[in-house]
């Protein structure tokens, strides 16, 4: 696909995401009744980052390798005969590779307790953040109730709860406690950084400190901003809102293009385990050379595929192996010392496949 094609695509794509949740926005907020009109520069980073994400996530998957994936990922999900167990598997890729990030804690607590906590706080400060930005959740006093407050959802009543409650406490420092798992979760990232002498030595400022110091400012500031109104009667709340305001900004402004970027990514690999889960329960690809097994057939012609889309030609005049792919690993790693030897005139002897 041409490339100006592909960016027009992807572009359309950006754009037809943004004008849905800016619509969604209107409709959401009872044509912008609920909206906060002071909250307008966090709206229109989202809509910016929306546009970011969506045209750059689009330009990935029109990859050949990324697209193939898609492709047969939804396929082989979608499959009538597997559609449950498919979804018993989703459950639980979703409970241990996300939501308890398994794979992480197999190499490092450290590592894992940080990526856990940054991850946790950041989805509550999502949660919470974006619906009260985009005025779809808002609360006001319930009718004749000044002790009570009324939650709406969308312009609709939803929980009624007293002022004065463990439920109100909870509900409004919501960001307290996003903040706190953040600003943990950074601290111990910045430890390992600072004192894993493997991290450091390939790590950069823009993908490894920027997003941990830009997280710990947008909770820090945010954290400033209750402990003002709360116990500092407002004392130079407005300096720290702007500030605050500046932090999110520039983070959501910076989101398609930085490391956090991969926060979009990382779903995929949940097509990519299925795949790898189809492919060890259908036919197995055998060795040209060898015989053995060494990957799964469907794998290897996708990624003979894959190559061709992408302009490499791995095709063989060899009697019997048509393609490289068709190689198993072990064997190509003896291929270098074949062709020496048949150079040598040792080539017979040299090229049985056990030896």
């Amino acid at each position: 696909m041409p490339g100006g094609s592909v960016k027009a695509k992807a572009a359309a794509w950006g754009a037809a995401a943004t004008v849905v949740l800016a619509g969604l926005i209107v409709a959401g907020s009872r044509n912008l009744a609920h909206f906060d009109a002071a909250l307008v520069g966090y709206t229109f980073a989202v809509l910016f980052a929306t546009f970011g994400v969506v045209y750059r996530y689009a330009m990935w998957l029109q990859r050949p390798p990324t697209a193939l994936y898609w492709r047969k990922g939804w396929g082989l999900f979608l499959r009538r005969r597997r559609t449950g167990r498919n979804l018993v598997q989703l459950a639980g890729r979703l409970a241990g590779g996300f939501a308890f990030n398994a794979f992480i804690w197999k190499r490092n607590w450290a590592r894992a307790a940080a990526h856990l906590l940054i991850m946790w706080g950041c989805i509550l400060a999502a949660a919470v953040t974006f619906p009260l930005v985009f005025g779809w959740v808002h609360f006001a006093s319930a009718p004749g109730r000044l002790d009570l407050y009324q939650a709406y959802v969308f312009g609709f009543p939803a929980q009624t709860f007293p002022v004065e409650s463990l439920t109100g406490f909870i509900v409004f420092h919501m960001l307290v406690w996003a903040s706190f798992l953040v600003i943990a979760g950074v601290m111990l990232a910045m430890r390992r950084r600072m004192r894993d002498h493997g991290a450091a030595a390939v790590q950069q400022f823009g993908e490894d400190f920027l997003p941990l110091i830009l997280l710990f400012a947008i909770s820090a500031t945010g954290l400033m901003l209750t402990a003002s109104y709360t116990w500092m009667e407002g004392y130079a709340y407005d300096f720290l809102a702007i500030l605050h305001a500046a932090t999110v900004i520039f983070t959501l402004l910076w989101m398609p293009f930085g490391k956090f970027f991969h926060i979009f990514m990382r779903p995929a690999q949940l097509g990519v385990g299925l795949y790898k889960d189809a492919g060890r329960r259908g036919e197995q690809a055998r060795c040209r050379r060898c015989g053995e097994e060494y990957a799964s057939r469907m794998h290897v012609e996708d990624l003979i595929e894959v190559e061709r889309r992408l302009g490499y030609r791995y095709e063989t005049d060899a009697a019997g192996v048509d393609h490289y792919q068709w190689i198993c690993p072990r064997c190509r790693r003896r291929l270098p010392a074949l062709a020496q030897a048949t150079i040598w005139g040792d080539g017979p002897s040299a090229a049985r496949p056990n030896e």
